[in-house]
């Protein structure tokens, strides 16, 4: 089956690419294995060098490949241009710092030397979805790559040309052939990649589904892993919170990416005493959102990626509105050509609805009701996910209660939760396995070689 792009604003189809063939993908793994034994003793510093290539070039080239990411999946323009430069920051993070974090540890025994050494392992199979069509692959390659190791991708279906964009841009850069492949295969291939010897690992951005599958198939075939999976991370508005401040954040951490971001802010569970206030604002706030024409400048929500994606969440919310939740603005999809869904806020939903038991990818907000702190922590911690959360205070003990407590891989307070190449990215539970980013993104797909000299 091709690879179809389409535009989500206009229903549009952009090019279709045709997918590789059994002996294409042999062919691949086997130039990938080739260019690993290469590049793994190619210096750090010859490393750092060609990374900072490939940033240099997209620097140059990012209104180019923002306008790509907006008509493939639908975010806004100012969202792709930011995406495309946080990717160029990050590739020169690892060009100036990988040395350090991957450098050789002495630790002191009885032997006159001895420590621990980290060494690339291998090809590194990287299943990616669509939401951040340049970020998810460059916060995953750029590490493995500056760890000595190479990457394979398998991109998600719907954004083909980012894919061959990460491809040649690395090209261009200079990598050697094999160091950055992409891989146009379905999901009926994927097992028979991760069992190829040639591979030593995969990592995963997806749903909880595709990470139990893909993590199955890892231990079947004993090959490191790493998971970043689902959320539905909480956003705890405490009695000392500062609600100019709250408020306005509440909108951009739910509406952010169109509300397609796995640590995007989905359940916003507010002290009783603050209730009130920072709903009726909040729902303003919301209703009042810029939705239209994700290359319109003042466009703040664009479309859903796809019809498929808009269909799920309608369903998602008409069901939990039957069950008896209130739509206290959107709850509807908005009619007209392109896969548009309005900022919704939902309350009173019910424990079993799919609104209070599912993740929502989409710009839907849950807003709950507690009494108090220690109810509002116990509520977040409730479900199977754990990937980020905030909290949202001015008290120092409301801030260290939930940055103590929350169950969660990331919590930020007073701020919403990000990404950054300083700091490991990942979660805890159903949420994922391993990290991404800072010290442990470059040692995941590495061995750890402890060595000992009498």
């Amino acid at each position: 089956m091709p690879f179809i792009a389409i535009n989500p604003a206009t229903e549009e189809v952009i090019a279709e690419y045709p997918s590789h063939t059994p002996a294409e993908i042999d062919a691949a793994l086997s130039n990938a294995s080739a260019a690993y034994r290469g590049w793994r003793e190619v210096s750090l510093e010859d490393r750092a060098v060609l990374m900072n290539r490939a940033a240099e070039l997209l620097e140059g080239e990012i209104p180019v490949i923002a306008q790509l990411m907006t008509s493939e999946m639908g975010k806004t323009f100012g969202a792709a241009k930011g995406e495309a430069a946080k990717c160029a920051m990050t590739m020169r993070y690892y060009a100036e710092h990988a040395a350090e974090m991957l450098e050789t540890e002495q630790i002191p025994t009885s032997g006159s030397r001895s420590g621990v050494r980290h060494e690339p392992i291998g090809p590194v199979f990287a299943i990616m979805p669509w939401n951040f069509p340049l970020w998810q692959i460059i916060r995953c390659a750029a590490p493995i790559i500056m760890a000595g190791n190479v990457t394979v991708l398998k991109h998600a279906p719907n954004v083909p040309g980012c894919a061959l964009y990460i491809e040649n841009l690395f090209t261009r850069a200079g990598f050697a052939s094999g160091v950055f492949t992409n891989l146009f295969v379905e999901v009926d291939q994927v097992e028979g990649i991760i069992a190829d010897p040639r591979v030593a690992g995969v990592t995963l951005t997806g749903s909880e589904q595709a990470g139990r599958s893909v993590g199955a198939l890892a231990g079947k075939y004993l090959k490191r892993c790493v998971l970043e999976l689902g959320g539905s991370d909480p956003f705890i508005v405490a009695s000392s919170a500062d609600m100019d401040r709250t408020v306005a954040m509440a909108v951009t951490a739910r509406v952010q990416n169109n509300g397609q971001a796995c640590i995007a802010s989905k359940r916003y569970i507010v002290v009783r005493d603050r209730a009130q206030e920072f709903t009726d604002r909040f729902v303003e706030a919301m209703a009042a959102v810029p939705t239209g024409d994700p290359m319109d400048p003042s466009t703040v929500l664009g479309p859903l990626v796809s019809k498929s994606q808009l269909e799920l969440l309608t369903a998602q919310v008409s069901s939990s509105l039957a069950k008896g939740a209130v739509a206290r603005t959107g709850g509807a999809p908005i009619e007209g050509l392109g896969y548009y869904y309005p900022a919704t806020v939902l309350t009173n939903v019910p424990a079993d609805a799919r609104a209070g038991c599912e993740e929502l990818f989409g710009p839907v907000a849950v807003v709950q009701v507690v009494d108090d702190l220690d109810e509002a922590i116990a509520l977040a911690n409730s479900t199977p996910w754990g990937l980020g959360g905030s909290i949202w205070a001015t008290d120092e003990k409301e801030i260290d209660a939930a940055l103590t407590r929350l169950e969660a891989g990331m919590v930020f307070a007073n701020a919403i939760v990000v990404s950054m190449p300083e700091l490991p990215f990942g979660g805890t539970k159903n949420s994922g396995i391993g990290r991404e980013l800072s010290f442990s993104g470059v040692r995941e797909f590495t061995n750890a070689k402890s060595f000992y000299v009498a």
